[in-house]
C-alpha cells in the first residue's frame, strides 16, 4: 500500500476516533485551566487536585465538602470535629489522607482528643482496620520505665488518665506486643489507634506486623503530633475518581453534565498528534475570535471617548479589588468583589468572567450606565478591558439588593424595613430612574432585566437600578424595537417578548417588569412561586386584584394602620396597571411616577389580569 494512502487512512481513522471525544477534550482543557492542581508549598506538601479544591477555586473544582486552604506553606483541612488540621499527605488512589490537628502549643497530649471524640463527619471518617499493620495499641503507665529501645514501642507522652485525672505516660505499641514485657501499672487506654499511612506505587508500605522500624517512624508522628489518617466517603463523584486514580489517570468534573470523569492521558500517538493539531487549531481560532472581540471593544472605547469613567489596567483592578479576596455577590455575568479606589472611595468590582456573546454585555454596560448620572441609577466609576479580561467598577451599595428584603423566607433580614411608606418611596425611586432611562437620555435605554436582584440600596436605602448587560439603545422617538430572542428573567418578562401576538417590543416591556417587581414588594412573595395554596389562587396578580376589589388587607404578616393600607393599595393598583398584557394599556413611567406621588382617590382600577 502506498505510504501516503496508508497515512491518509490512519489520519482518517484517527480523526473518526478523535471526533468521538473532541468535545470532551476541549471540556477537559477548560477544566484544567480553571481547576489546575496546587501545592501550598512550592516544593513540599500534598498536591491539591480534584476531588479536593482550594477555597479560592470555583466550587466546581472540587466535590462538596472537600475544600482545603493554605496557611503560609501548610495545607489546611477544616474538620467539623477537630477544627483546623494540617494535611501532611493525600493518597488519591487509596482515599486516604494524613492530618495533624492544630492544638494548643502547651498541650503535651495531642492524642487526647483523637480517642475521646467521634471523629466521623458527612465526608471524612477515621480509617478502617483493613490492614492489620495500620493501627496500634495505646498503653498508659503510671511510671516512665518502659524500655523504648524496642522497635515495637514508641513514647512516652505525658498525659492525664482518662479515668482518674492522674498523670500517666502514654506509649504506642504494636498489637502483638506481649503485655507481660511491660512494667506493672500499665493498662490499655485504647485498642486501635490508627497509624499515619505511607505508600509506594504498589500500595501500603507495611501490611504485616513485622516492619517494626517503619512502625516506629510513623508512630512517632502519631504520639508526638497527633498525626492520624482519615478516609473520605465514597459517592458518585469520589468513586469515579478512585477508579481513575487506579487506572493511573487524574479525575475531572463536568459542570455541564454534572458528573466526574477520567482525564485522558493514554491515547495512541497518532490520535494524540491529531488532538494536538486540533487543539492548536481550536486555540488559534479562539485567539482570533478573542482578538476580534477585543478589537470591537477597543473601537467602541475609542469612539466612547476619555471624558467618561476612568479606564484601569488589570493590575490596577487587582489592587482596587484587593486581589479579589472579599466576594460580595454573583451577577448574571460574573462575580462581584468589594474594593477601594486609591482615594479611599469604596467600590464594587464586577468581573465579567462568565461573559457570553461578542462583548455586548460589557459594551452595553459602559455605553449605557457610563453616560448616566441619576440619583436612582448606580454609577459606573471605572472599567477595564485587557484582552479577554474585563471588569466594571461601580459605587458600593452597602445594603445589597432589594431582593434581600422582600422575601422573608429567603433571608434572616427583617421585612420591617419595608414598611408601606418605605415601599412607596423605593417604588417611586425605581420609577424615577426608569423614567430617566426612557425619557431623560439622548437615546432611550431599555433595561430588559428589571427585577429585585438588580435594584441596589445605598446607605439610606435609596434604590438604584443596576446591571445593564441586557440593555438596548434606541431613538427616543422609536416606539418599537427588534430583538432576535427574548431577554430577561422568567417571571418578569413581558408577554410580547414571548409572542408578537401581544404587541410590539418597546419601553412598555420594562413597565411590565416594574409592575411585577412592585407586586412582589406588596405581597412579600415571588410571582413565580407555586406554593401559595393558602391564598387559594395560583396567579399572584389575580390574587392581589381580588383582594383589592374585596377591600382586604394585602399585608398578611402584621397589622398596619389605615393610612398604611392605603399606600399598599395604591402600590397594588399602579402595579396592576403596569402588568396589563396589552402594552398599549400600560402607563409610561412618567405616568407611573405621577400615579405613585398622587392621591389614591384619583386612581381607577385596571381590568382584571389574565391568568
Amino acid at each position: 500500500m502506498d505510504l501516503h494512502k496508508f497515512l491518509l487512512i490512519v489520519l482518517q481513522l484517527s480523526l473518526l476516533n478523535y471526533a468521538s471525544y473532541a468535545a470532551k477534550s476541549w471540556e477537559e482543557d477548560d477544566f484544567l485551566k480553571t481547576c489546575s492542581s496546587h501545592r501550598c508549598s512550592k516544593h513540599h506538601g500534598p498536591e491539591i487536585r480534584f476531588p479536593f479544591r482550594l477555597s479560592t477555586d470555583p466550587p466546581s473544582c472540587g466535590a462538596p465538602g472537600m475544600q482545603l486552604s493554605c496557611s503560609k506553606h501548610d495545607t489546611i483541612l477544616n474538620h467539623q470535629v477537630l477544627g483546623p488540621c494540617i494535611v501532611t499527605a493525600i493518597y488519591y488512589r487509596h482515599l486516604v489522607m494524613n492530618v495533624i490537628p492544630l492544638v494548643d502549643s502547651s498541650s503535651r497530649c495531642p492524642l487526647q482528643k483523637l480517642i475521646s471524640t467521634n471523629l466521623s463527619t458527612d465526608v471524612y471518617r477515621p480509617v478502617s482496620l483493613d490492614y492489620s499493620g495500620h493501627y496500634s495499641v495505646l498503653i498508659g503507665c503510671s511510671i516512665d520505665s518502659v524500655a523504648t529501645n524496642q522497635d515495637g514501642i514508641v513514647g512516652p507522652s505525658s498525659c492525664l488518665s482518662l479515668r482518674n485525672n492522674a498523670s500517666q505516660f502514654w506509649y504506642l505499641v504494636l498489637p502483638q506486643t506481649d503485655m507481660s514485657t511491660l512494667p506493672m501499672g500499665c493498662e490499655v487506654v485504647a485498642k486501635s489507634i490508627p497509624i499515619p499511612y505511607t505508600y509506594d506505587k504498589n500500595g501500603p508500605k507495611f501490611e504485616t506486623f513485622f516492619d517494626k522500624p517503619l512502625f516506629k517512624d510513623r508512630a512517632k508522628g502519631a504520639i508526638n503530633l497527633g498525626e492520624t489518617p482519615f478516609t473520605w466517603s465514597l459517592n458518585s463523584i469520589t468513586s469515579v475518581c478512585q477508579r481513575c486514580e487506579q487506572e493511573g489517570r487524574h479525575c475531572g468534573f463536568s459542570s455541564i453534565r454534572g458528573q466526574a470523569y477520567c482525564l485522558h492521558h493514554g491515547t495512541t500517538s497518532v490520535a494524540t498528534f491529531i488532538i494536538l493539531v486540533a487543539t492548536a487549531i481550536y486555540r488559534s481560532l479562539k485567539k482570533r475570535y478573542n482578538e476580534a472581540i477585543h478589537l470591537k471593544v477597543e473601537m467602541f472605547l475609542k469612539t466612547y471617548g476619555t471624558s467618561k469613567p476612568t479606564r484601569y489596567t488589570f493590575s490596577e483592578v487587582k489592587k482596587i479589588a484587593r486581589r479579589f479576596k472579599e466576594k460580595v455577590g454573583q451577577g448574571g455575568f460574573g462575580s462581584v468583589y468589594r474594593g477601594q479606589l486609591p482615594n479611599g472611595v469604596p467600590v464594587a468590582v464586577k468581573m465579567l468572567e462568565n461573559s457570553t456573546g461578542e462583548g455586548e454585555d460589557f459594551i452595553n454596560e459602559v455605553a449605557t450606565i457610563g453616560q448616566i448620572h441619576h440619583a436612582n441609577i448606580v454609577r459606573l466609576l471605572g472599567f477595564c478591558s485587557e484582552g479577554t479580561r474585563r471588569a466594571l467598577i461601580y459605587e458600593f451599595m452597602p445594603n445589597e439588593s432589594l431582593e434581600k428584603y422582600i422575601f422573608m423566607h429567603d433571608s434572616n433580614t427583617s421585612q420591617e424595613l419595608l414598611v408601606p411608606h418605605k415601599m412607596l418611596g423605593i417604588a417611586t425611586g425605581i420609577a424615577r430612574g426608569m423614567e430617566y432611562l426612557h425619557q431623560g437620555c439622548n437615546q432611550r435605554i431599555l433595561h430588559f432585566d428589571i427585577k429585585p436582584h438588580n435594584i441596589l440600596l445605598d446607605y439610606s436605602f435609596n434604590p438604584k437600578i443596576s446591571d445593564f448587560g441586557l440593555a438596548k439603545l434606541c431613538a427616543r422617538d422609536q416606539s418599537i424595537v427588534t430583538l432576535t430572542a427574548a431577554r430577561g428573567t422568567m417571571g418578569y418578562i413581558a408577554p410580547e417578548l414571548y409572542s408578537r401576538n401581544f404587541g410590539g417590543i418597546s419601553y412598555k416591556s420594562d413597565v411590565y417588569s416594574f409592575g411585577m417587581l412592585v407586586l412582589e414588594m406588596v405581597s412579600g412573595r415571588r410571582n413565580s412561586d407555586p406554593g401559595i395554596e393558602k391564598q387559594g389562587e395560583v396567579y399572584l396578580p389575580q390574587w392581589i386584584y381580588e383582594r383589592v376589589i374585596a377591600g382586604q388587607n394585602l399585608v398578611l404578616n402584621r397589622e398596619i394602620a389605615e393610612e398604611e393600607k392605603e399606600k399598599v393599595k395604591q402600590l397594588a393598583i399602579v402595579a396592576l396597571w403596569c402588568i396589563q398584557w396589552n402594552p398599549k394599556n400600560r402607563p409610561s413611567m412618567t405616568k407611573v411616577v405621577n400615579m405613585l406621588t398622587g392621591r389614591l382617590q384619583n386612581l381607577q382600577l385596571p381590568p382584571k389580569p389574565y391568568v
